[in-house]
């Protein structure tokens, strides 16, 4: 299993609609066929770290990641969620016991950024490069 989580917080300015309509994106990409789990809510967590949210999604193996993460749910829908998003952070963890998953996941979603250049070039946009989107 590989699990993603997102903790974000919403840009400052985001009316109540707006950000109803970024947790319905959430949810249905969390929906697709690929996910094991899902779940999007409000962060209980430090308040202090900024959060106020957090998505998470369960998917079973490699293939179903890539799946997921070329599912158009999921590309359409980050072309809705993201601008709204002032801050995120990525924690990933997995059960799976192969030492090179993580350079997999990595190599998946590289791939996913060059196949979909603007993709990329918003999730650069949000991370401030933190996030790879180029090899």
């Amino acid at each position: 299993m590989i699990v993603n989580i997102l903790r974000f917080s919403f840009k400052e300015g985001t009316t109540e609609e707006q950000q109803a309509a970024v947790l319905a994106a959430m949810r249905r990409t969390a929906s697709v066929e690929s996910v094991s789990f899902g779940t999007v809510g409000r962060d209980i967590g430090d308040p202090a770290e900024g959060y106020t949210h957090a998505y998470v999604a369960g998917i079973a193996d490699l293939d179903a990641l890539e799946r997921y993460l070329h599912d158009p749910v999921h590309v359409e829908g980050d072309f809705e969620i993201i601008p709204h998003v002032a801050s995120l952070a990525p924690v990933r963890l997995t059960d799976d016991t192969d030492p090179d998953l993580g350079e997999k996941v990595l190599a998946l979603h590289l791939a996913k950024a060059a196949k979909y250049p603007e993709w990329g070039k918003l999730i650069a946009s949000l991370s401030g490069g933190k996030i790879p989107t180029h090899a």
